[in-house]
């Protein structure tokens, strides 16, 4: 059954890395037992083809049928990143994701924005290609993306079109930015939108406390992300940064620039849901010394968390 993404969105959508075998071929089989493993892990989404899902890697016809996979498996929302050069493709895609069953797409800033007008004007352009009845996700990323969206912008955009109904928010440092927007809310000038924070989980500890609604993010132990996110929605501070604080290490090993993705496709291969550690070239290889590393932070964490000892 269709589910629609809402303003109401909360707990854990996690990046869904796209698998390959190692001639490059997409592997449908390790996406089958990643979908599982999501589901069994208490996901409350799942979003695919996005930064960390190599979809710039993918051909159209490659995209659309991860998406549907995907759609099919998951009862429960699941987001795609439709991102693109121009908005004829940006819309094709949608258009045949959310007559699949998606729940909602996501939008990325191209980098060539530059100021507010821009920045506006662009998602005023996306939203009539896409059609304003398709709910969107709003990516903010400036680390990657090399746009700088004030609380300001990012509150223009939302009122602007009802059709924005979540905020990936991946600023950094960006607690500050929660905070604003939802004094934005309290203050009656911005309507409520789920917020989910990325940046690997990095700062998840506080973003909750902020004000955030869950993740969406990539980490080899989304089930970790999970807990987190449920242990701050009932209050019991200590135990989300205790869990936190244990595999801190490890997510940022897994947050470098250039090989982060391989350490997390390392890291579902040992855990037995990808087949293979494969990416797309051009692509980043773990070296020796890299793999040791990652299994000397897993044999740590093991030590406090029993998920690890794989």
């Amino acid at each position: 059954m269709m589910q629609t993404l809402t303003a109401q969105a909360s707990g854990v959508f996690p990046i869904a890395p796209t698998a390959f075998h190692a001639d490059g071929g997409v592997d449908l089989e390790s996406l089958d037992r990643m979908a599982d493993f999501y589901l069994a892990c208490g996901v409350s989404g799942i979003t695919v083809l996005g930064q960390m899902g190599e979809a710039p890697k993918l051909d159209a016809g490659e995209s659309l049928a991860i998406a549907r996979r995907w759609i099919a498996r998951m009862p429960v929302p699941v987001v795609v990143g439709v991102t693109a050069p121009g908005f004829a493709a940006m819309r094709a895609l949608t258009l045949e994701v959310m007559a699949a069953g998606a729940a909602g797409v996501m939008i990325a800033p191209p980098n060539s924005l530059r100021t507010d007008e821009q920045i506006t004007g662009y998602y005023a352009q996306a939203v009539q290609a896409i059609g304003a009845d398709v709910p969107f996700v709003l990516q903010d990323y400036p680390l990657t993306f090399s746009v700088q969206m004030t609380p300001g912008v990012i509150r223009s955009i939302v009122q602007a079109h009802a059709s924005c109904v979540m905020l990936k928010h991946e600023d950094w440092p960006g607690l500050e930015k929660i905070s604003a927007l939802r004094r934005f809310e309290a203050e009656g000038t911005m309507r409520h939108i789920s917020i989910l924070c990325g940046n690997g989980g990095l700062f998840l500890d506080f973003e909750g406390e902020r004000g955030a609604d869950g993740a969406m993010t990539g980490y080899a132990f989304p089930d970790m992300l999970v807990d987190v996110v449920r242990h701050n929605a009932a209050g019991a501070r200590d135990a989300a940064h205790d869990l936190f604080d244990a595999h801190l290490p490890l997510l940022r090993y897994e947050q470098q620039p250039g090989i982060g993705l391989a350490v997390r496709k390392y890291l579902l291969m040992r855990r037995g849901i990808l087949s293979s550690e494969a990416q797309r070239k051009p692509a980043a290889a773990l070296s020796s010394t890299a793999r040791a590393e990652v299994d000397y932070l897993l044999s740590r964490l093991a030590r406090r968390d029993a998920r690890a000892a794989l």
